[in-house]
């Protein structure tokens, strides 16, 4: 009797995937994107370490899934950049992979026909063109990594990179992320608890060995320096935690574990109650709290689109509204473009006369973003 088989029992297939060295021949990176990735990392790098006063906002959609609404939203979101750039650096949300809590669509990359059919070269195609077209505007972009693998193939046209509340806590994530050459941003878990953060920084800002891919695709061991660019980002938890109280907290800790005290603030997700029209509330508290003086806070994030809200994915990408969401639900451009500006004017004024920052005829709000 033959031996039983006791490996892939439930494995199906497998499909070769392209190298990461062939993609980038056929998808190369030009000389004008090349200059947007090093000046923005340098940028967001320099307003980490509070050498640059200028604050960090990363805003994009949700989740990318038509090129061209992409596209669209890059133009309008690079013309904004030039008009903000002496008080904000700004930088696009350009998100392919989304992780599920249970089932679900997994971002441009896993399926990028939107319909179950994973044509996976095909995802990571469409990612790296897409960056190439967004940077070579001029305009910095953002990520979430979650295949430890997909770096390899678009890394280098990435700015800033954040690591998940679901991911925060994987060896696997912190050990990519010591090799990365962006910023990393790590999200408090879901509870809203810091100190699983706190450890990822940690980690991840030492030199460490795993099991990768090099950039022929050939599985390797992948030994790192460390990246010396991780910092926190507050996404809420069982309660928001971006209030004023929170935030010292948050520094109060990371000053306890000699870690920098330069915290992101997510506008969305748990800060938000996953409710767009919530996001400026918490943009609006949290420019308050730069405004009273608290330069610990370098940045934030908005979940946006072209329009706002949320629609369900039909499987069919031509039967979707243009520009809007098919995961979290996003503001829209309007008020994007009048939560930066606003944002843009108060910092300004408040740079130009920090004895005497902007005050709304309430009394209670230092500026209104609507």
């Amino acid at each position: 009797m033959a031996p039983r088989k006791t490996y892939d029992i439930h494995v199906k297939s497998f499909v070769p995937l392209i190298s990461p060295a062939a993609l980038k021949k056929e998808l190369p990176q030009s000389d004008s994107a090349t200059r947007t990735v090093i000046d923005g990392r340098r940028h967001i790098q320099d307003i980490l370490s509070k050498k640059d006063p200028r604050f960090l906002v990363i805003a994009g959609p949700c989740s990318i899934h038509d090129h061209a609404a992409a596209l669209e939203y890059a133009r309008r979101l690079n013309d904004l950049r030039k008009k903000v750039e002496d008080t904000c650096v700004v930088v696009m949300r350009v998100y392919f992979e989304k992780p599920r809590t249970d089932v679900g669509w997994k971002g441009l990359i896993s399926d990028p026909h939107l319909d179950g059919s994973h044509e996976m070269t095909v995802g990571l195609r469409k990612a790296r063109q897409l960056l190439i077209e967004i940077t070579e505007m001029g305009l910095p972009t953002a990520t979430e990594l979650l295949d430890p693998i997909v770096p390899q193939y678009f890394a280098g046209l990435v700015c800033w990179a954040a690591i998940g509340a679901r991911t925060t806590e994987s060896q696997t994530h912190r050990n990519m992320a010591s090799g990365l050459s962006m910023p990393v941003g790590f999200k408090n878990n879901t509870d809203g608890d810091l100190m699983v953060a706190v450890n990822a920084m940690t980690a991840a800002a030492s030199p460490q060995s795993f099991i990768g891919i090099d950039p022929d695709g050939h599985t390797s061991v992948v030994n790192t320096t460390g990246n010396p660019w991780t910092h926190l980002v507050l996404r809420g938890g069982n309660r928001p935690n971006y209030d004023s109280v929170s935030i010292a907290e948050a520094c109060s800790f990371l000053a306890r574990k000699n870690l920098k005290q330069s915290i992101m603030v997510d506008c969305s997700h748990a800060n938000s109650k996953k409710d767009p029209h919530r996001q400026p509330i918490v943009w609006q508290d949290v420019i308050n709290q730069r405004l009273d003086g608290n330069d610990n806070i370098t940045g934030m994030m908005l979940e946006s689109h072209l329009f706002e809200g949320q629609q369900k994915n039909t499987g069919d990408g031509t039967t979707l509204k243009f520009g809007v969401s098919i995961t979290d639900a996003c503001i829209g451009w309007e008020t994007t473009e009048e939560l930066i500006l606003s944002a843009h004017e108060a910092l300004g004024t408040f740079r130009d006369n920090p004895a005497n920052p902007p005050v709304s005829t309430n009394g209670v709000m230092r500026y209104s973003a609507l």
